[in-house]
């Protein structure tokens, strides 16, 4: 059984977002679909699946790749937004152009059930995307809220907190991803840009660790119990270091934060999950059981093929090497206990 918890779904082409955008924004400047500084070598996605539209951007072309051929029994649709606008009023439209284009094209088409979808918010403005929320929440086919890595402060800070506290409310989990759309694209790394992809595609996932620091230090995880969040582009192979990190500067330091009332790393299994990537863990399959053994990952991870990209990873190898209780956790258990999921036998790897 699978559960595959990164999906990035494409518009078939750039102006079809302009039919749910309402009428005084139709006219505006939009970026494409190709948005990034740094293109992988032979491209962002997988070469076979440029076809008649972009990858990614048929449903019944996804629903035979991911449920027929690699036997998921669930998919969880997080598209991105469309890159870098200063007008953040512009850029909330484009997320409510976003969700309502995954309802029409995606979920409300599928009778089976099997595409779940992610609410698509702009942190930039967070009353803005508190209404999104409300908006959406109550529809049965979403499961998560998604915002991007970028961001110009710490998901940790308090600007943030409504949009958290509203997720919270709806029993959503949070979902970061790598994303160059809200109007923030900081370079990758604290010292500036990368020259290339490779030094991009490094650094980039590791500032998951900044907002999930400030998310436990400024204490959001104790104030909202029920909050978790999803860091979907991996780097949870630099987790244990960072938290042994975080753990001993806390232990030395607590006076100064009387509200995280346990080690730090004690957060993670109540409040945080990690889509799996081709990136991270071993490259020996015989030392993966026991690399996982390290803060838990095992209750952590869940598998995320990160479809249509070219990275994109089949089960069979991210669960390579794992025991049967650890394969079960990462393949679909921990998705089905995130998302409320009953999964049912299908194909497995």
């Amino acid at each position: 059984m699978i559960i595959d918890t990164n999906v990035q779904p494409h518009f078939r082409y750039n102006a079809e977002i302009r039919r749910y955008l309402p009428p005084a924004h139709k006219l505006r400047s939009i970026p494409d679909v190709e948005q990034q500084w740094y293109q992988a070598p032979g491209g962002d996605y997988r070469a076979d699946l440029y076809q008649e539209g972009y990858p990614g951007s048929d449903p019944e072309m996804v629903s035979r790749h991911l449920f027929d051929e690699a036997g998921a029994s669930h998919a969880i649709l997080n598209p991105l937004t469309r890159g870098n606008i200063a007008d953040y009023l512009l850029n909330s439209r484009i997320c409510a152009a976003v969700n309502d284009w995954l309802l029409d094209r995606w979920l409300e088409p599928d009778t089976s059930a099997r595409f779940l979808g992610t609410i698509r918010v702009n942190p930039e403005d967070p009353r803005g995307a508190v209404a999104e929320i409300e908006r959406l929440a109550p529809h049965p086919k979403f499961v998560q809220i998604g915002v991007p890595l970028q961001s110009r402060e710490p998901f940790g800070k308090p600007m943030f907190e409504p949009i958290w506290e509203a997720a919270a409310a709806h029993g959503l989990p949070v979902a970061v991803h790598i994303n160059g759309g809200n109007g923030v694209d900081y370079p990758p790394t604290f010292a500036g840009h990368a020259h290339t992809y490779p030094g991009y595609a490094a650094f980039m996932p590791l500032n998951y660790f900044v907002h999930l620091a400030t998310l436990i230090v400024e204490g959001v995880f104790g104030r909202h119990p029920g909050l978790k969040f999803v860091f979907a582009d991996g780097g949870y192979d630099i987790l244990t270091p960072l938290m042994w990190r975080l753990d001993t500067f806390w232990l030395s330091m607590r006076d100064q934060t009387p509200w995280v009332d346990r080690y730090p790393s004690e957060y993670l299994p109540g409040h945080v999950r990690f889509c799996s990537s081709a990136f991270d863990g071993p490259v020996d399959p015989g030392q993966a059981s026991r690399w996982m053994d390290f803060s838990d990952k095992g209750d952590l991870v869940m598998y995320g093929s990160s479809y249509p990209h070219w990275s994109a990873t089949s089960a069979e190898a991210t669960a390579a090497g794992l025991d049967s209780a650890l394969r079960e956790k990462v393949l679909w258990r921990n998705a089905s206990e995130l998302y409320g999921l009953a999964v049912t036998e299908g194909s497995t790897p």
